[in-house]
């Protein structure tokens, strides 16, 4: 993997599969937003596997747009009204955020919904490990994004308007349930692990029924490291943001920046153990430890299988975001697998 600034500057012609009519686009910001020229440009971001996004460059501005793919879409995926709900509802806490303009949900504009947000400028890294940053500054980014996660967990939900955002409690269940039907729609090849993890999931889920705000992505290449600095600028990809368990998310960030496909990969300098990891954030948060912490990340680790499934099935049906996804066919197993052996551990 390499570190790339994918939101700053690598962008590439609009793939076939996910061409929009950039007039009718112009005309309707210019009917819905200030600042919008007679001129428009549109080019695709390389990165992303679920929404396609864009910069459009208009009046000598650049802002950015996401929206739901083209296609027969699972249910409840690709929720870019979310996106844009919750992070308009940040805009008025710590939690860095781009700054939303519109949501548009009619289909007529565009052929599926869409929102959007300045550009904010900086890096997105693709490799977790940040292997072009010192090892002083690999660790001040990964400090400040363990703050910035307790800083989101600790909004009061209620008071920014997202009371209605998801329905508080029971949260692993209705996951779990989520995210089976999710991997069984998608679903190419018989995988065992997956079937012992489905069953063995709602059988072990701790009694903490702790309710936040979670993102649901929240890991390091989902956020815009500002362009000199170790710190985050903005956090993106808001499409699997909820009320739920606040441990899912430093689960799930655990998992997704040093784990690969189930592995504790080899850190480089700087970069904070598990033990590091769990305890900064348990310190920031207040809490005492984390008792069931295998739990949580056997779970993300399917969570994170049944997502990829669904990334490798929309590729070969042709309306992915990423040409990648392709590629993805052994990385829901890998998972799967590695999980269901922390089980058995």
């Amino acid at each position: 993997m390499t570190e790339t600034s994918a939101y700053q500057n690598e962008t590439i012609p609009v793939r076939e599969a996910h061409r929009l009519d950039g007039e009718k686009l112009r005309a309707y910001l210019a009917d819905n937003m200030d600042g919008i020229g007679d001129d428009i440009a549109l080019h695709q971001f390389a990165v992303g596997q679920s929404n396609p996004t864009y910069m459009v460059t208009t009046g000598g501005r650049e802002y950015v747009l996401r929206k739901k793919p083209p296609g027969t879409l699972l249910p409840s995926a690709h929720a870019v009204d979310r996106e844009y709900r919750i992070m308009t509802a940040l805009g008025q806490t710590p939690v860095p955020v781009p700054k939303t303009y519109l949501l548009c949900e009619d289909d007529t504009v565009l052929g599926t919904a869409f929102f959007i947000m300045d550009k904010v400028d900086g890096r997105v890294l693709d490799d977790q490990f940040a292997p072009a940053f010192t090892a002083e500054d690999r660790s001040a980014v990964y400090e400040h994004l363990l703050a910035v996660l307790a800083d989101f967990h600790s909004v009061d939900y209620q008071a920014v308007g997202l009371e209605s955002f998801g329905r508080p409690g029971n949260y692993y269940i209705r996951q779990i349930n989520r995210w089976t039907k999710q991997y069984v729609a998608s679903q190419t090849d018989d995988i065992p692990a997956m079937d012992h993890l489905m069953k063995w999931l709602p059988e072990h889920v701790p009694d903490d029924d702790t309710t936040t705000l979670v993102h649901g992505d929240y890991r390091l290449g989902n956020a815009i490291v500002h362009p000199t600095q170790p710190r985050i600028s903005a956090v993106l990809d808001w499409e699997l943001s909820t009320l739920g368990h606040p441990l899912a998310d430093l689960a799930y960030s655990y998992v997704a920046c040093f784990m690969g496909t189930g592995e504790v990969l080899e850190l480089l300098p700087g970069l904070p153990t598990e033990d590091d990891f769990v305890g900064r954030y348990c310190e920031l948060t207040g809490r005492g430890g984390i008792p069931d912490w295998t739990f949580y990340k056997v779970f993300q680790l399917f969570r994170l299988a049944a997502i990829v499934q669904g990334v490798y099935k929309r590729g070969l049906d042709g309306i992915a975001s990423s040409a990648k996804a392709v590629t993805y066919g052994d990385k829901c197993r890998l998972r799967a697998v590695a999980a269901w052996a922390m089980v058995e551990g």
